[in-house]
């Protein structure tokens, strides 16, 4: 009989800090502030016949790299339908209800993301996960599942599950 196992990765440094602002309406958004978001991963994947499902350390290494990706940036919601988006030379001008923002850059990523929120950030990071088809297959990964948490005791999940065999 085939055993699975659930491992929980939340480490100190599996974590991101970023700037930005929730939108929830056409007219009505967050002011622009800055959160240190953990990100916690739970990896399901059967338990070999040597009594581990996979290197702990591959899986930490790559989540780490997927946060530092992401880490001391004003995050911006590229997908959102309430933001229109400029290139203005070294700067984005992201345009909200007729207010401009210009923001350099350097310290601006565009997310395909619908909205700042924990939520999307989770997904985010989860499909970034899963873009490595080669890493999850090799390891039998059968669920996925990526926290972002703005805050103690406010946590965003998104979850996969592999295909049925």
């Amino acid at each position: 009989m085939e055993q699975l196992t659930t491992i929980e990765l939340s480490k100190e440094d599996t974590k991101f800090s970023a700037a930005h602002f929730t939108i929830f309406s056409a007219t009505e958004r967050e002011r622009l502030h800055g959160h240190n978001f953990a990100v916690r991963l739970a990896v399901t994947a059967p338990v070999g016949p040597d009594g581990i499902c996979f290197s702990y350390g591959e899986i930490k290494e790559k989540l780490r790299a997927l946060c530092a990706a992401i880490d001391e940036y004003t995050l911006i919601p590229a997908l959102s339908p309430h933001l229109i988006i400029e290139d203005d030379g070294d700067y984005h001008v992201v345009i909200f209800n007729g207010e401009r923002m210009p923001l350099l850059k350097s310290d601006t990523l565009l997310l395909p993301i619908r909205n700042s929120t924990v939520e999307e950030y989770a997904r985010y990071l989860l499909e970034q996960f899963l873009a490595d088809h080669a890493f999850n297959w090799q390891r039998d990964i059968r669920r996925l599942e990526v926290s972002v948490s703005s805050g103690p005791g406010q946590w965003g999940n998104c979850v996969w599950h592999a295909p049925e065999k």
